[in-house]
């Protein structure tokens, strides 16, 4: 599926503004993470449940620093550009009473990223840290803390 500036082709952004646009074109979800969300719901997790774009396996990307560079196959490039902030869209979604907070506690909220290269990517495909900036503020401190010092 090709992947351009506002995410993969055909996935509209309805709300670019506040749900969307160039720094959200894609959100990403770890496997790890979905395996947890299974457990503590008693249900599946299959890809796209949770809004996710991209799913991927390991790869802690709430690990991730933001700034951080990827590359999804042979051409995407992408960069991490901070965490997901859940909403009451979501909780709706899921229908689960309190799961905005329920979610938001656990910490690991998956991460957005820009598009840097324009690229097709396939199930299977390769992701590959091709930078890291060293500066430490991960996707999961910056969600936990949003400490101004940090920005």
């Amino acid at each position: 599926m090709r992947v351009g500036a506002y995410g993969l082709r055909g996935d509209v952004q309805a709300d670019r503004k506040d749900h969307g646009g160039p720094d959200k074109a894609l959100y990403v979800l770890d496997e790890a993470e979905a395996a947890h969300w299974a457990a503590e719901l008693g249900e599946p997790v299959p890809p796209g449940r949770f809004g996710e774009n991209l799913r991927v396996a390991g790869l802690p990307v709430d690990d991730a620093e933001i700034g951080e560079r990827w590359r999804v196959g042979d051409q995407l490039e992408v960069e991490v550009t901070g965490p997901r902030t859940p909403c009451a869209t979501f909780g709706r979604w899921l229908g689960q009473d309190g799961w905005v907070k329920r979610f938001a506690q656990h910490g690991r909220p998956g991460i957005y990223l820009r598009v840097l290269r324009p690229g097709d990517v396939v199930a299977g495909n390769r992701v590959t840290v091709v930078h890291r900036p060293g500066h430490g503020i991960t996707v999961a401190r910056w969600f936990a803390g949003n400490d101004p010092d940090d920005a």
